[in-house]
């Protein structure tokens, strides 16, 4: 089949949805574009900062689509394309626009209160606690993960005498100084942007310049360094990405890496088109496996399912969204009306972005690999992000891009991927350190007061410093060991958002029908996996107890117990409080306010009753 159809009917299956369902869910829900947000309201500095919707919206989006969207959809394709790409549509659509769009729409309704304390105020202290213990030890492992995948993007390659090989390493060199210039020129750009009230077309048309000039640097001068140096670049970066204001940094570096990753989709689309009328984007990928191939499959423990849903993640729906969501988008949402393209519009992008992977692989396949996947032939590539790299680079060279730069363009895409999710998650993981120990479920309490050891503990850079202490220290052993149950764990982070959603429905008196089905499927797959990999891990401890086997299955199997007891504990309550709650019982949260935010607020309307005068002056 020709890659070019595939993407054009996914493009208007996707718009559909966006169209027709998002916005009878927004209208269902009681969007209010009138209402005053809690980034207008608790404006602090920090973490409540008001912006537009195109800078929410890149935060949203940079920060969700990391490594999934690619990584698990071309995994899953073991199974055939036909299933993942199916998956990807209605999952994109039904399950993971409507999980992002709710966490997002709920915590606006709350006073931007995360995930954690919406857990709090619906199911209890207890869930909140168990629950932020989870979210802090799942960043960890993801921070460690992302981190060790940042670095080996940008490390340099050595040839068999231990000389730099430069010829190998100018891509992965080039990309890494475009990185760090990143940093540096989000700064600036932001400044910038506030200094002049940069916005619009002017604040787009200086983010494009920033960023050609950026990538004309970045090829004259690449840095090559070693794995380990890299690592420690990445973990400076994440201090200040995690506890500085989040205007500073993290918003504009957002809305930089998002115009570039919107490019890069742009060159995929057109470099299939090219392709595709020139009848070079046939998908030689088989569309469903033999059944011979699935019983080959299922006798290595890789059932349709529920491994297909597990691994496919980010693509259909990743409970780590909801953190993002509920975490930082809400705090930054100026209007309520910006939720949807926020919220459900975001995700519905990157659903896009998992098509795309897909029908790149499946045209990628007869020269290319993913290796230990058994998706792809013996090739060129061994890895999700290399053939994906790779298929967009041979698209954009097919449009007459020269090839050294489309192979460094996609170099800096692959490692933005990572990095801005990685970024999001250090802020995140940081944020859910502080929240277990705050005394009240504020969401804009600070730690100014209390005992010497609660203004520690719940001290930005304390709590960034530990972070990004355990992250580090998995990096360098110990997170491959339970990697495995990442796409497990992320979903049943999914399921407990998903079953909190439900709750917030009904106590507020909306509708929250169309959340049972996905909470349903969700738990039933999660659990499933969970017990599978649990299966395995007792089966292989019995065949022998080595050192290897006990630090591996045995944590594993570990890991996995605790989080099916943890599912099982928030799954009986957020269950309890769905059936006993009445409906209607809790209203929306009463209006917060902060000096800022009120100081803001009354030199806005004061603006606008002096323009309003000046034009009732002017028709008289």
């Amino acid at each position: 089949m020709n890659g070019l159809f595939v993407i054009v009917v996914a493009a208007v299956v996707l718009v559909i949805g966006y169209i027709g369902y998002g916005r009878w869910l927004a209208k269902s829900w009681g969007v209010d574009e009138d209402a005053l947000t809690p980034a207008v309201r608790m404006e602090d500095g920090h973490d409540f900062a008001p912006a537009s919707r195109f800078t929410v919206f890149a935060h949203q989006f940079s920060s969700i689509c990391g490594a999934g969207p690619v990584t698990g959809t071309i995994v899953a394709m073991m199974f055939g394309w036909l299933p993942v790409l199916l998956w990807v549509l209605v999952g994109g659509i039904f399950f993971g626009a409507v999980h992002d769009f709710g966490a997002l729409y709920a915590s606006v309704k709350n006073n931007g209160k995360s995930l954690g304390q919406l857990i709090e105020k619906y199911i209890g202290r207890t869930g909140r606690r168990l629950f932020l213990l989870f979210s802090f030890l799942f960043c960890c492992i993801v921070v460690a993960a992302f981190t060790s995948m940042v670095a080996g993007t940008f490390k340099m390659s050595v040839g068999e005498a231990g000389v730099l090989d430069v010829a190998r390493s100018y891509p992965a060199g080039a990309a890494g100084t475009i990185s760090i210039l990143f940093t540096f020129v989000a700064i600036l750009f932001g400044w910038m942007c506030r200094r002049y009230e940069l916005s619009g077309w002017k604040q787009f048309a200086f983010a494009v310049l920033l960023i050609a000039a950026m990538f004309f640097l970045g090829m004259l001068f690449p840095i090559y360094l070693s794995l380990n140096a890299w690592i420690a670049v990445v973990m400076v970066y994440l201090v200040f990405a995690s506890a500085m204001p989040i205007q500073t940094l993290k918003q504009p570096r957002d809305y930089l890496t998002t115009i570039m990753m919107v490019a890069m989709i742009a060159c995929a689309v057109v470099g299939i088109v090219v392709l595709g009328v020139s009848g070079k984007a046939t998908m030689t990928a088989p569309m469903v496996v033999s059944s011979q191939t699935l019983d080959a499959l299922s006798a290595k423990g890789n059932y349709l399912f529920p491994v297909l849903f597990v691994s496919v993640a980010c693509g259909a729906l990743s409970g780590f969204h909801s953190l993002v969501s509920s975490g930082t988008s809400s705090k930054q949402v100026s209007n309520e009306a910006d939720a949807l393209p926020v919220g459900f519009g975001a995700m519905v992008l990157e659903s896009f972005v998992g098509v795309l992977a897909v029908v790149v692989a499946a045209i990628m396949f007869s020269d290319m690999n993913t290796a230990g996947t058994g998706a792809l032939n013996s090739g060129a590539a061994s890895t999700p992000f290399q053939i994906f790299a790779a298929g967009v680079a041979r698209g954009m060279t097919a449009i007459g891009i020269n090839s050294s730069f489309a192979t460094v363009f996609m170099t800096m895409n692959v490692s933005a991927l990572a990095l801005t999710s990685l970024d999001a998650v250090a802020r995140i993981a940081r944020t859910s350190f502080q929240e277990f120990f705050l005394k009240t479920n504020d969401a804009g309490e600070e730690a100014g007061e209390g005992s010497l050891a609660y203004r520690v503990v719940t001290n930005v850079w304390f709590a960034t410093f530990v972070t990004l202490a355990i992250g580090l220290s998995l990096t360098f052993g110990g997170y491959l060991n339970i990697w495995p149950l990442f796409g497990a764990s992320n979903q049943l982070l999914g399921g407990m958002t998903m079953i909190t959603l439900a709750v917030f429905c009904k106590a507020t008196g909306r509708k929250g029908w169309m959340l049972y089905l996905p909470v349903t499927f969700l738990l039933c797959s999660t659990f499933t996996s969970l017990a599978m990999s649990a299966y395995g891990c007792v089966t292989a401890l019995a065949a022998g107890m080595t050192v290897d086997v006990l630090a591996t299955k045995g944590l594993q199997l570990v890991f996995a117990v605790l989080l099916m007891a943890l599912g099982l504990i928030v799954a009986y309550n957020c269950l309890k409080e769905l059936f006993t709650t009445e409906a209607g019982s809790m209203p929306d949260e009463e209006p917060e306010w902060s000096e800022l935010g009120c100081k803001h607020v009354a030199a806005r309307a004061a603006e606008d009753a002096s323009s309003g005068a000046a034009s009732a002056a002017a028709r008289a």
